[in-house]
Parts: C-alpha cells; sequence; structure tokens
C-alpha cells in the first residue's frame, strides 16, 4: 500500500537528509524536496533518492512565463520525481503549458498547483490586494488549475473538503501544515492533525519536523500510519 504521507525533508545540506532517509523506508514514507536543500544540493540528491526507490515531490513553486516555466517542469521530470507543482497564480496560460511539459506517458510526474500557502492569514491576503478570505481564494485557484490539466493543489486540510465536493476525489488535495497532537503549530497557521486531515478531504499529508525532529522517525511514522488506519482511512 502506498502512503499518504509526504516527508518534508527540510534540512540544509544532503548529509542530514541522507542521515534521516537511512531511517525510514520508501513503503513509510514518500519525501519533499524544497528550496532550500535542492539550492544547496542541486539534482543529484534527487535522483539518488529516486534510485533508491522513494517517490520524490519536488516542491519548487514554480512561478514565471508560461514558457520557462514548461522548460524548468520538463527537466524536473527527467530527474525521476513523482510529482511537482506550480503557483496557481501564475495563470492558466503557465498551469497549461506545465503540465504540457509533463508528456501523457503513465508514469510521468504528477503536476500540483499552489493555491494559497498555509502560512497565510486573511489578513495577509488583503495586505497583497487579494479578496481577505483563503476560503474563497483557493476554490478560485484550484479550479484554475482543474480547468487547465492539473493533477490537483497544495491547499490546507481546512479547504480540501470543499475541493473533494467541487472536484471530485480524483483531483489531488496535497495539504501542508500537518502536526501531530500536542505539537505546536510553528510558522503554520491553518494547521490539523492527521486523521482529522483525511477524514476532511486529503489526498496526501505533509509532514516536516514532527517526523524528521522525532528521536525515532520510523515509529512517529507508525504511530500516524495507526492513527489513519483507527480513522477509516486505510490506504
Amino acid at each position: 500500500m502506498s502512503s499518504r504521507v509526504i516527508v518534508a525533508l527540510d534540512f540544509a545540506e544532503a548529509e542530514s537528509a541522507n542521515a534521516f532517509t537511512r531511517l525510514v523506508s520508501p513503503d513509510s514514507c514518500k519525501l519533499k524536496i524544497g528550496k532550500e536543500l535542492f539550492t544547496a544540493e542541486g539534482p543529484g540528491l534527487v535522483e539518488s533518492l529516486v534510485r533508491r526507490g522513494f517517490d520524490v515531490f519536488l516542491d519548487l513553486k514554480f512561478h514565471d512565463i508560461p514558457t520557462t516555466v514548461a522548460r524548468a517542469c520538463a527537466v524536473a521530470a527527467r530527474l525521476g520525481v513523482w510529482m511537482l507543482n506550480v503557483h496557481a497564480l501564475g495563470g492558466g496560460a503557465m498551469v497549461q503549458a506545465a503540465r504540457e511539459a509533463l508528456g501523457n506517458a503513465g508514469d510521468r510526474p504528477l503536476l500540483v498547483a499552489v493555491t494559497i500557502l498555509t502560512s497565510m492569514t486573511d489578513n495577509d491576503l488583503q495586505e497583497i490586494g487579494m479578496a481577505p478570505d483563503a476560503a474563497q481564494s483557493v476554490v478560485r485557484l484550484a479550479g484554475l488549475a482543474h480547468a487547465h490539466g492539473a493533477d490537483g493543489v497544495v491547499c490546507s486540510a481546512h479547504e480540501a473538503g470543499a475541493l473533494r465536493e467541487r472536484f471530485g476525489d480524483g483531483f489531488l488535495r496535497v495539504t501542508p501544515g500537518i502536526r501531530l497532537a500536542g505539537n505546536a503549530a510553528d510558522d503554520q497557521r491553518r494547521v490539523m492533525t492527521p486523521a482529522r486531515a483525511m477524514r476532511s478531504g486529503s489526498s496526501y499529508l505533509v509532514v516536516g519536523r514532527p517526523v524528521t525532529k522525532a528521536d525515532d522517525p520510523a515509529a512517529v511514522l507508525r504511530r500516524i500510519e495507526k492513527e489513519l488506519l483507527g480513522s477509516g482511512e486505510e490506504h
């Protein structure tokens, strides 16, 4: 059974990331590589993890003119990543160009579009000139992504249920801001526990520090798996 947990490798260099990945298995989680680690180590680390059997979500949030984003997505696909993302705020033409660049092979990477960052509140949206309602903005941007061929979106678990109802279960909802019961929210503001997130409509859960900073990451992943099974969210 494929894990629904994506562990965010929020490390500054490969040594720490590789030390962590030796403590977990490709069956227990997928891995997310973001801007800091990718900038430090480049594509070599991505390819290494793919060779070891991990599904890698390349979280670089491409946002540029359509041609530039399409070319970047095509290069990312050659790394063997399982999933990559763009910013829905780049517009429909950009999302469509990214999707077309990935082709139609059965093993192509999944393309998800970032809607509203889970660190942003309604006040933050108002500050940048958007309607001060995160939920409405997420639905609008998800609709744009869906219409232009994306496989799903990155969103808060708080919006996942509405998106599942509107666009169907096949349109993926990848949700950061997942915290275990008792953990602090850190800089994520719209957060939720694993079981509640799945019940709310999440397809995949992005978990970072609660796993990567744990003394026994494998045990934490087993705890999450048990929580999901106990909530009826079997894989």
